[in-house]
């Protein structure tokens, strides 16, 4: 908070300043003498400077706290980009990046940025995989000190340059694929000002064997199946029907069915395409011949 009355102070000194030399700057440029005409000019300055700081002060209250907020969307509200540039020279905002600003002072972090994207941008972009796992408590198996945010997004977009390579504290991954529909199985999920869209349980582990094997390991996938004792199986007959990816259909069904979970027995298993031809996980792996898969030994003998 202090840090924030700090900025806003800077603000104040520099918009008085600004006041001030522009007042200099009409008398120089335009020679004007009366001084009822310089104060004419200067009380317009003023009233217009005093503007600006009270439609700054109604949006910083009005706005989620610890979110970032676009240029793009500003501007859509009102605030031109010029507009925008001064606030930051005067200590209202700060910037994140080309495009991107927050709060002085602020702590922001990769979900405030997600916040943004999905609900500034209208973004289909969502936090996937272990990440959305992470964060809705399933994570006893998952390496915190190697993390990496797992972020989601059609072929057809990308993500901007700042929230890629904004320092949040962790690596963002965009994964852009359309092995699954971009609108289901994915819930709110809330922090402690606003909410983002992130992958059930249920979607996230289609993701993370989405991402197997070069970003993640497949053992992992198993210990984590292990325990998602809960997932809806409706869901996740949709989910194995729109599924585009061989691959990531058939390890769902052979490690949910080794975890041996009660929901399990409710898929519709012929229903499902699982296509035709091995799929090969590990090199010199064990052959599941049910599904059609070499995996790696060590998950064959768990």
């Amino acid at each position: 908070m202090e840090r924030a009355a700090s900025s806003h102070g800077r603000g104040l000194q520099a918009s008085t300043d600004g006041v001030f030399l522009s007042c200099l700057f009409y008398l120089y440029t335009l020679h004007i003498s009366d001084i009822a005409n310089v104060r004419y000019i200067c009380r317009n300055i003023s009233s217009m400077t005093t503007y600006n700081e009270t439609k700054i002060t109604k949006l910083l209250n009005s706005i989620k706290h610890e979110t970032v907020l676009l240029a793009s969307w500003l501007e859509g509200i009102g605030i031109s980009r010029d507009l925008q540039k001064h606030y930051k020279n005067s200590g209202w905002l700060e910037s994140m990046g080309r495009g991107a600003t927050k709060r002085p002072g602020e702590i922001v972090n990769w979900q405030g940025g997600l916040y943004a994207l999905q609900y500034q941008a209208k973004l289909k972009v969502h936090a996937g995989a272990v990440t959305a796992l992470s964060l809705q408590g399933f994570n006893h198996y998952f390496r915190l000190g190697e993390e990496k945010i797992f972020i989601f997004t059609s072929k057809k977009m990308g993500l901007p340059k700042w929230f890629l390579t904004y320092k949040w504290g962790y690596q963002i991954s965009q994964q852009i694929t359309n092995f699954l529909p971009m609108d289901i199985g994915l819930v709110e999920h809330e922090e402690k000002n606003f909410t983002i869209k992130i992958s059930s349980p249920e979607r996230a582990v289609f993701e993370c064997l989405y991402l197997v094997p070069n970003s993640f390991d497949l053992i992992e996938c198993f210990h984590l199946m292990e325990g998602l004792a809960n997932l809806r199986p409706k869901l996740i007959q949709e989910l194995l029907q729109k599924c585009s990816s061989i691959k990531v259909k058939r390890l769902f069904l052979y490690l949910s069915e080794k975890a041996n979970h009660s929901w399990f027995q409710f898929i519709d298993i012929p229903s499902v395409n699982i296509g035709s031809g091995n799929r090969r996980i590990a090199e010199g792996g064990t052959y599941i011949a049910k599904y059609q898969i070499t995996i790696p030994n060590e998950l064959a003998e768990l």
